[in-house]
């Protein structure tokens, strides 16, 4: 029997990382074997995948040497961001350049990195429908990703282009609120346009796919995307999975999103104005079939929901 390829797994310990992480420790066939790579290699989580049978290295993604440390001997490198730390776009493109560079000097053999578009280029020169932010990025989120794509371009890397985290309904307070007469409601400038969503868990399961594909998508552009929803379907399936009642939609325009004064609002409320503008364009760059391919136990929205409603508070 062969021994296992490492895949150092950044964020292991989170979203798309933890679920690429899993991915790896329940496959029987062994072909890869996990090392999680966290800031806290001490705390629960850590300690959680270590009795799973994964290895555990402590490293941070401000600190390229031990970035270094944490890829080599590695087969693979899982590399991605969280922008909603420290809400600086310059900040995660030092951080992916880190990766990258650790990568490089590791030798790693395949690298996937969690990206996303510039969403500039939907918008002509000029276009002033939404606020420049941090500089000149209007989602800078999105924008710095696509900007660090460069540092990754000479390795051996599939770019994995995600989509909206339906785990944003309980992780990120999103969900339906409330109201003082005991009805639900929930709040996004969408109209009627479709939102692309995902769970978080599901990314990781699809780039565990990409590594067991070998090199095929190396060098790719690999879009993902579980399927797309009006922000009515999708409270109509809130409705029913969390036995609520009629959960009303409140569609505010972007301006008035952006105004709301919650930390990102603004950033959210540009992003949400992308995904509303520029719908079929953002569809276009997403394969639903594929990410199916990639990870078989794709969740849809319905299931989603009924394996973690107990988290969305009421």
């Amino acid at each position: 029997m062969s021994t296992p390829k490492i895949i150092a797994v950044i964020g292991a310990t989170g979203a798309q990382g933890g679920g690429l992480a899993q991915a790896i420790l329940s496959d029987t066939s062994h072909e890869f074997s996990c090392r999680a790579v966290t800031r806290k290699p001490g705390a629960d989580p850590a300690r959680l995948l270590l009795t799973k049978g994964s290895e555990i290295i402590g490293a941070d993604l401000d600190d390229v040497d031990s970035l270094i440390a944490a890829f080599t001997g590695a087969h693979g490198a899982y590399c991605v961001t969280n922008f909603w730390e420290h809400f600086s776009a310059e900040q995660e493109k030092q951080q992916a350049k880190n990766m990258a560079d650790a990568a490089r000097a590791a030798g790693v053999q395949h690298v996937v990195w969690s990206t996303l578009e510039d969403t500039r280029e939907y918008m002509q020169p000029g276009d002033t429908r939404m606020p420049r932010l941090q500089g000149d990025y209007a989602v800078p989120h999105f924008d710095a990703k696509s900007e660090a794509d460069a540092y990754f371009a000479d390795l051996p890397v599939t770019y994995l282009r995600t989509s909206f985290y339906w785990d944003n309904l309980y992780a990120s307070g999103l969900g339906p609120k409330k109201g003082e007469d005991g009805t639900y409601s929930w709040t996004f400038p969408m109209d009627d346009k479709k939102l692309g969503g995902i769970a978080s868990e599901d990314i990781g399961k699809v780039a565990y796919g990409i590594f067991k594909a070998g090199k095929r998508y190396i060098g790719q552009t690999v879009g993902v995307v579980s399927e797309f929803l009006t922000i009515e379907e999708m409270g109509d399936a809130l409705s029913d999975a969390l036995n609520i009642g009629p959960v009303k939609y409140n569609n505010p325009s972007a301006d008035t999103y952006r105004s709301y004064g919650f930390p990102g609002a603004t950033e959210m409320g540009n992003m949400f104005q992308i995904y509303r503008d520029f719908d079929q364009e953002f569809a276009a760059k997403r394969s639903a079939s594929l990410a199916r391919e990639l990870n078989p136990e794709m969740l849809s929205f319905k299931e989603f929901l009924n394996r973690y409603k107990g988290r969305i508070p009421l």
